[in-house]
C-alpha cells in the first residue's frame, strides 16, 4: 500500500514538472519572440492583439446578455441618483 502511495506521488510529481517545462518553454519562447529587436517583436505583438480580440470578440458574444443586463442596472443606479 506504502509502495503503491509512493508510485502515484512520484508520477504526479513527473507530471507536474513535466507541464512546467513545457508551459516555462513555451512562455520563454514567446518572451524572446517579443523581445527580438528584429520583425518578429512585431509579428508576436500582432499574435497577441489578435488573440485578445478573438477572446474578447468570444466573451462578449455568449455573455451579451449578462452584459446588457448589468449594464442596464448600472445605468438605471446612475439615473437614479440623478433625480
Amino acid at each position: 500500500m506504502k509502495n503503491i502511495r509512493i508510485a502515484n506521488s512520484i508520477t504526479e510529481e513527473r507530471r507536474t514538472n513535466s507541464m512546467r517545462k513545457h508551459m516555462s518553454n513555451a512562455l520563454l519562447r514567446a518572451r524572446n519572440a517579443l523581445a527580438n529587436l528584429s520583425g518578429d517583436q512585431m509579428t508576436g505583438w500582432l499574435i497577441v492583439v489578435l488573440i485578445v480580440v478573438v477572446v474578447g470578440a468570444v466573451f462578449m458574444t455568449l455573455y451579451q446578455g449578462s452584459i446588457t443586463t448589468i449594464w442596464n442596472s448600472i445605468v438605471d443606479k446612475i439615473t437614479g441618483l440623478l433625480s
